[in-house]
């Protein structure tokens, strides 16, 4: 199994230890962060997880790698993984079902969503919402490209990122981006406006930048266009459009 990528998803009632790696005296083992390195960690039911253990991906997330300390002995373990997180919308799982099902109250809304801090949001490039379907819906014919199309797009943007700076783009510090991601004047432009409205940290800026660098990419573009950084920008903002009048 050592060609097969690992696809780890741990319960939402997983232990400190179980999720970042733990043990007692020498025996120290890695957790899910580690036995996802290279693959996927995907947690289904987000918002159940405890706000502490979430925070707690920051560090792999950021670094790529996660310490493991005890009373006299100290473990790196790699840690780079992707992370897939799934979660309803609300409690009861109806807000905006167009039936009006949904029966949360306010305050159950925003506890629920408050598991989910802002500094663990912050390192989540993609964010997006899935709405409620028909039946009808769910049983139509997919029109959509195969998955086979789609992965020679991804494999030629992988192959051009590696000609181009011999890494991924998620790799690219910012140095490394002004160098290989130069913006337009109006992506640049785009990206400062809204850094502004929608507040975002310096690493959202970077990670919306690289996020637009694989969009041109995908894209079989040189550069980094206004439409990518929009695009991006609609990735992260949760789904809220920035037009040119904003």
């Amino acid at each position: 199994l050592w060609r097969i990528r690992p696809f780890r998803h741990p319960h939402h009632s997983v232990t400190t230890a179980a999720l970042m790696g733990g043990g007692q005296g020498t025996h120290l083992h890695p957790g899910e962060v580690s036995l996802a390195h290279g693959g996927t960690l995907h947690l289904d039911e987000l918002g159940e997880f405890p706000t502490h253990l979430l925070d707690m991906l920051r560090e792999p997330l950021e670094s790529g790698q996660v310490a493991v300390s005890r009373a006299a002995h100290k473990v790196i373990y790699p840690a780079r993984f992707q992370l897939v997180g799934a979660m309803n919308p609300c409690p009861c799982g109806y807000r905006g079902h167009p039936a009006g099902r949904c029966r949360c109250t306010q305050p159950q809304l925003e506890r629920y969503t408050r598991r989910l801090s802002g500094p663990f949001l912050d390192r989540i490039d993609l964010q997006w919402e899935l709405p409620s379907l028909t039946a009808e819906e769910l049983m139509a014919e997919s029109q959509g490209e195969s998955s086979k199309i789609v992965r020679q797009r991804v494999i030629s943007a992988q192959e051009r990122q590696q000609e181009r700076q011999g890494m991924t783009n998620e790799s690219l510090g910012s140095d490394a981006l002004h160098r290989v991601a130069p913006l337009s004047a109006q992506a640049r432009k785009l990206l400062l406006r809204a850094a502004d409205h929608y507040e975002l940290s310096v690493r959202a800026v970077h990670r919306v930048w690289r996020v637009a660098r694989t969009i041109a990419d995908l894209g079989a573009e040189e550069s980094v266009s206004e439409s990518a950084i929009a695009e991006a920008l609609h990735y992260r903002t949760g789904f809220r459009k920035l037009d040119s009048s904003t």
